[in-house]
């Protein structure tokens, strides 16, 4: 299969990225990064969840989080902001916070799901079905997550015929596509070449997502590889945040810089701005009182310091 001459870039860093994060980050803060990735043409940006503050401290805010997006003149034309919806009762308050579109996930790995979400997957599925009841009867477009597709923190190898079923379950469900993630960024470009493999034999490609964290420096690799299936959407992450609290060990999501430094490389169009994506990471590492970890961002940002001082 020929690679996709145009890619779509969900931007997980306000959740996925920031959930991970121990130090507080104001709403206001957040807003800004949203609108800075709005800015630097992102369509897709995963802006909170809806899960118990206890748990995700983080994410306490999310309701003021989505209620200013959805705010006439605050959102942004075409650009959609899908949250986390975990259950029926998280659901019903992003619905109520003005949510278009949610996401849900389970695992490929028993023993994660336990960890993460105190349940079997088939019992995690299960909990979907009001969900998806309540969504599709409200028109809400439902985006499914798979965790630990290649690799759980507390069973090693995940056999890709079990991602196949929890795949293949969230789209009979209702999903309009799934997201596959590597959860603890331990995918090789062997193992996910035969992880789509297997999945696109049953699945078509563009019903399916990628998700690929940087632990052992591989998410770039998997994404091409990925590519190589005609996978064309990939979760990234700005400037590398994120992590997992339930993945020990864990990194962040692979760098949306980094990746549309790849992609242009390759010729392929994502309508997204790199400049503007290196100052988004700056904003949010300033606030966060540390360095990108993107190394396209700090190539560039160095870069122009050099051309500043000629």
């Amino acid at each position: 299969m020929s690679r996709p001459r145009r890619v779509s870039l969900v931007e997980v860093g306000p959740r996925d990225g920031l959930q991970n994060e121990a130090q507080p980050v104001g709403t206001e803060t957040k807003l800004a990064l949203i609108d800075r990735l709005a800015d630097a043409g992102l369509r897709d940006i995963e802006a909170t969840a809806f899960v118990s503050p206890k748990w995700v401290p983080q994410m306490a805010d999310h309701e003021a989080v989505l209620r200013a997006l959805m705010r006439e003149g605050r959102g942004r034309e075409g650009v959609r902001y899908p949250v986390l919806t975990p259950n029926l009762k998280g659901f019903e308050s992003a619905l109520a916070a003005g949510a278009r579109d949610v996401a849900v996930f389970a695992a490929a790995s028993e023993r994660f799901s336990q960890k993460n979400i105190n349940c079997s997957i088939a019992e995690s599925l299960d909990r979907f079905a009001p969900l998806m009841d309540a969504a599709a009867t409200a028109g809400v477009g439902v985006r499914g997550y798979v965790s630990c597709v290649l690799g759980c923190p507390f069973e090693g190898e995940v056999a890709p015929e079990q991602v196949l079923r929890v795949a293949e379950r969230l789209l009979e469900m209702g999903c309009y596509e799934v997201s596959l993630g590597d959860t603890i960024g331990t995918g090789t470009a062997g193992s996910t070449a035969r992880l789509f493999e297997l999945l696109c034999s049953r699945i078509p490609a563009t019903r399916l997502a990628g998700h690929f964290h940087d632990t052992y420096g591989q998410a770039l690799a998997n994404l091409l590889t990925a590519l190589d299936f005609g996978i064309a959407r990939f979760d990234t992450s700005v400037g590398g945040l994120g992590g997992c609290p339930y993945a020990p060990g864990a990194t962040g999501n692979v760098a949306t810089e980094d990746v549309v430094y790849l992609l242009d490389g390759l010729g392929i169009e994502t309508g997204v701005s790199l400049d503007a994506l290196v100052d988004a990471a700056g904003f949010i590492y300033g606030a966060l009182g540390r360095e990108p970890v993107a190394r396209s961002t700090r190539a560039l940002r160095a870069r122009r310091q050099r051309e500043a001082q000629a």
